[in-house]
């Protein structure tokens, strides 16, 4: 065999193996390709037809929030939904979502009753809890029943099952009740290790926002006001309890403060010890709360479970339905919700830039005679909470009222856009006041200098450095901060007293960073009514004097492709269930633990959106 021939068979041979990997890498290519195809096609199927189905004749509502309750939910990019979608529960519910299914089953008469499951709800504080209470009481008004049934409950689970007219816990669970309390990481020493001087700037005896910068423990001060609005929380949660479970005065108290004692009396089964008190009328393994519920609101075809519709579900049915002939008149509704930063920011944060965007749209509709603006925010950055109120402002000058309407929190910040409407409302139990300035300015000279790094130069004055965070900081530049923090703070007590016809002295003797309810806030005149959101339209629109008018909600706009995806995130969680699929993503944290990551960072993620370093910020106004 020649050489020449040996060589051609070689190349033969290599040519047919690449011609094989590159014949296996096409039939994959085309494999995959079916695959992505066939599941696009499927989830476009769950969109226009597996959604649609009709509604049962008779069924029970079935509410299952889970995740933390929200005024507003947090963007999150649509392919991001798609490629995360499966057996994951959402991390947050919509409040109005809650609120609007209750109001629309109550003369629905194919719901003929509700259900509560609560064990995936995380929590959303007990002014939310409140709002969504009030809409089961409504509901119930109807004469249907509502029975709650769990696992085990949760402080905040508890409190919305404590509305229902029967309540089922499993003989293996509990009901943990363990009071409020509002607890901080405290970092002195670990600054003081690193050697990190931490330069801080208020104005507010109460302003405590500071403290874990420079101490390792919470000041008298803090400790005072923080137990004064706490039991007023806890005197909310437990009257409210009482009353809805007909029990004594004091036995929320009597379960809580003597737990231990308690527990051993009945020897250590939770179950009992709560069926005891009188918190649930039965200990129901899962069976028995099928067939209970199968007994009043019938069984489904499968004969497997009780007849019911989801709240998504029905709400999406409610969607369906032609809508009355709108009015002209239009009451513009704005959700302000998250911490308030400079700029551009998304659904969940409220940015100075995006949000005086939303303004601009009420202002743009010629048809708008009345706003109302839903305050849920600690605050934050100072400049985007003075350039939000000035576009607030300039609506209220086009003859346009301003009415606002606070959450579980519109603190700082939060007061600082309030401030100048024309009426504000408040829940008894929201968080609000916290008038105060700080500033806080680190600097690493003594860190670095550890490392043998250190900074010199020469400059035109002697602030030069000002900005220069590896330098100590000069007297002067010391001086020029808190300067700036006292401006910031006298601004704040001229339109806080303008906004509230009082006088800056009086607004400081209330002022100073104290944390107040809203039924104190009340009181002292900072807030002009309570109670919740349709409260504040109504008023709108006395105020603009409508009787009658259409109520939209003013939110981004979401250009074509982002509308596109998240049309199909919505029926991607269907199809997945339906292929037998799981989500590729599993969360890191639960939701509870990572709200409390989210308010252990800000402390030093604040500073990156809010170059100022001049903040309405309370994050002392934290339960736990």
């Amino acid at each position: 065999m020649t050489g020449s021939t040996k060589d051609k068979k070689e190349q033969g041979f290599f040519r047919k193996i690449f011609s094989l990997i590159s014949t296996t890498v096409k039939f994959l290519r085309s494999a995959i390709n079916l695959i992505v195809l066939l599941f696009i096609i499927s989830i476009i199927a769950s969109l226009f037809a597996g959604n649609v189905k009709p509604l049962p004749e008779q069924a029970f509502l079935r509410l299952m929030p889970s995740g933390i309750l929200v005024e507003q939910l947090t963007y999150t990019d649509p392919l991001s939904q798609i490629i995360g979608q499966g057996a994951q529960r959402p991390a947050e519910t919509l409040v109005s979502d809650i609120t609007d299914a209750l109001q629309n089953a109550k003369d629905d008469p194919r719901i003929t009753g509700l259900i509560l499951e609560l064990d995936f709800l995380a929590g959303g504080g007990i002014s939310k809890l409140q709002t969504i209470g009030a809409a089961i009481s409504d509901f119930k008004s109807s004469g249907k029943p509502v029975i709650a049934i769990g696992n085990n409950f949760t402080q905040e689970q508890y409190f919305l099952a404590s509305f229902a007219d029967e309540i089922h816990l499993n003989p293996m669970g509990t009901i943990v009740l363990n009071g409020y309390g509002n607890y901080h990481s405290f970092f002195k020493d670990a600054f003081d290790n690193l050697k990190i001087n931490f330069h801080v700037f208020r104005v507010g005896k109460y302003k405590d926002a500071i403290e874990p910068f420079v101490r390792n423990d919470m000041s008298t001060a803090s400790k005072a006001q923080a137990s004064l609005w706490l039991n007023e929380l806890w005197q909310a949660y437990s009257s409210g309890v009482e009353n809805n479970r007909q029990l004594p005065t004091g036995s929320i108290d009597n379960y809580v403060n003597n737990m231990s004692q308690n527990l051993n009396l009945a020897s250590g089964n939770g179950a009992h010890l709560a069926l005891q008190h009188g918190l649930v009328d039965h200990l129901s393994p899962l069976p028995a709360v099928r067939k209970r519920l199968a007994s009043m609101a019938g069984q489904n075809e499968k004969k497997d479970d009780y007849l019911h519709v989801g709240m998504h579900e029905y709400l999406f049915h409610q969607n369906l339905q032609l809508s009355e002939t709108p009015s002209k008149d239009k009451i513009a509704l704005i959700v302000a919700k998250g911490t308030i930063y400079d700029g551009e920011q998304p659904e969940g944060d409220i940015g100075s830039k995006s949000f005086s965007n939303l303004i601009a749209k009420v202002r743009e509709n010629k048809d708008v005679r009345a706003l109302v603006l839903r305050i849920d925010s600690p605050g934050g950055s100072a400049f985007a909470s003075e350039v939000i109120r000035r576009e607030i402002e300039q609506i209220q000058d086009s003859g346009i009222p301003v009415v606002v309407s606070m959450g579980s929190l519109a603190a700082s910040g939060g007061y600082w856009v309030a401030a100048g409407a024309d009426q504000i409302w408040a829940l008894p139990t929201t968080i609000t006041g916290s008038i105060g300035v700080f500033g806080v300015v680190p600097t690493f000279e003594n860190t670095l200098a550890t490392l043998g790094i250190y900074n010199d130069g020469v400059g035109t004055s002697p602030i030069a450095d000002i900005y220069h965070l590896d330098r100590p900081m000069s007297p002067q530049a010391k001086q020029l901060i808190q300067l700036s923090v006292n401006n910031i703070y006298q601004q704040f007590l001229d339109l806080v007293a303008n906004g509230r016809n009082s006088t800056p002295a009086k607004i400081h003797e209330i002022a100073q960073g104290r944390v107040w309810t809203g039924r104190k806030a009340k009181e002292l005149g900072l807030v002009d009514e309570l109670g919740g959101l349709d409260d504040a339209i109504a008023a709108a629109a006395t105020l603009a004097a409508l009787d009658d008018y259409e109520l939209i909600d003013i939110k981004p706009t979401l250009n074509f492709q982002q509308q596109l995806l998240k049309q199909l995130s919505r029926g991607v969680q269907k199809a997945t269930q339906n292929l037998g699929l799981k989500s590729v993503q599993s969360p890191l944290l639960s939701p509870a633990l990572s709200q409390y990551a989210k308010q252990l960072l800000t402390q030093s993620y604040l500073g990156e959106k809010a170059p100022g370093h001049l903040y309405l910020q309370c994050m002392q106004c934290r339960v736990d």
